[in-house]
């Protein structure tokens, strides 16, 4: 069944109401937020839908927003929630718009849209008719590469475009699609026909649904949570293609090492600030190399390929930060957290806490990226060895 705008907003509201139930989104943030539009339609590269980028609002103040799913190939509605960053749509294209007459002179286009050009990262396309004419990276406003010829097995760079539902293998979209419709159908089921969800509110959610939070964890200073704060810091990448370098100056921080990145950048091989280049396919082992280089084998650092859920878990729930490798793309990761409706037919919600080095010289913090709808490709842990 296809998913209405009205449905977009419903689904929104339901299922950021229940991480707020779980405690998985901030009172101080979350709470009496409201979804008060479908938002920003973001399209995949061969031009499907992808989601919709839904702000967020609490007063006359925007708090964050939520990545929600209308392509059934994604898996689940709730794909990310992100705050500190704000999503106007339309202060976006004007600043688009300027950059792309600076970017090609003399420029004519009739419409332009917004496309995960290597999801996630978000561009602005600018098409006349149905050929697109230019495509500049969201911030940036670098112009993003035509597609290239790659071997099957071989990841997007840094900075390039890929189109992740035709890279997606036929079975894991069928996959997908069941688990993305049973979820859509139970929140169709008349017991919450009654509840409103436009706005975030804990009580307001529990009185209408039972619901149980299994387990949370933030990285903290110490693993004693009830003496320390929450204690880790986002760094924006200073280029458009240094997010390894900030992710391992992001790890390397919370254990007191402070590096540059440009200093990081030489050890992994990323070139220059004038000259920066993404680490290439093939070189994973150069971040192993870096983490234990700059602490002088104070930290003993891993690899693992495909990593899974408990892997995620066990390091963080050991207090300590992870890099993660997805395609095309490096972050670092603080937290976890797991939820379940006690509802039959609900699966848990698995959520990481993503430091996201992107957009340069920003960054963003997504409390939660949905663990269900990201392929991951390494993740780098970090353990101490010397006292």
């Amino acid at each position: 069944m296809p998913i209405g705008r009205a449905e977009i907003k419903r689904l929104a509201g339901l299922e950021l109401n229940a991480l707020r139930a779980a405690d998985a989104l901030r009172e101080d943030v979350f709470e009496n937020a409201r979804v008060t539009s479908t938002g920003t339609v973001i399209h995949d590269v061969n031009g499907e839908p992808l989601f919709h980028r839904i702000p967020l609002t609490r007063g006359k103040q925007q708090v964050g927003f939520a990545d929600i799913a209308v392509n059934e190939a994604l898996g689940h509605p709730l794909l990310a929630v992100s705050h500190g960053v704000d999503w106007d749509e339309k202060a976006i294209l004007e600043k688009a718009a300027v950059a792309a007459r600076k970017a090609r002179r003399g420029l004519t286009y009739d419409k332009a849209r917004f496309v995960a050009y290597s999801f996630p990262k978000v561009a602005v396309q600018f098409l006349k008719g149905d050929e697109e004419v230019l495509m500049l990276e969201w911030v940036t406003w670098a112009q993003v590469p035509p597609s290239r010829e790659r071997n099957r097995d071989e990841p997007p760079g840094d900075f390039e475009r890929w189109s992740l539902l035709d890279e997606m293998p036929a079975a894991t979209k069928r996959a997908n699609s069941r688990k993305f419709l049973q979820r859509t159908e139970r929140w169709r089921a008349q017991q919450f026909g009654g509840f409103q969800p436009a706005v975030l509110s804990k009580t307001k959610f529990l009185r209408n649904v039972a619901f149980k939070l299994i387990e949370t964890y933030e990285i903290h200073y110490s693993p004693r949570t009830a003496d320390h704060a929450v204690c880790f810091e986002l760094r924006g990448q200073e280029t458009n293609v240094w997010c390894v370098g900030a992710s391992v100056e992001m790890l390397l921080l919370f254990y007191r090492y402070s590096y540059t990145q440009t200093r990081l950048a030489t050890e992994l091989g990323l070139g220059t600030a004038s000259n920066p280049n993404g680490l290439p396919y093939g070189q994973e082992q150069k971040v192993v190399d870096t983490i234990e280089k700059m602490t002088s084998n104070a930290l003993d650092a891993s690899m693992i390929a495909n990593p899974t859920w408990t892997v995620y878990r066990n390091d963080l729930k050991a207090n300590r930060p992870m890099i993660s490798f997805i395609p095309g793309h490096s972050r670092a990761v603080a937290g976890y957290t797991r939820n379940l409706l006690v509802l039959a037919g609900f699966t848990p919600f698995r959520g990481l806490l993503v430091y996201d080095p992107w957009p340069p010289n920003a960054g963003v913090i997504t409390r939660w990226e949905n663990f269900d709808t990201m392929t991951y490709r390494f993740a780098f842990t970090a353990a101490l060895t010397l006292v």
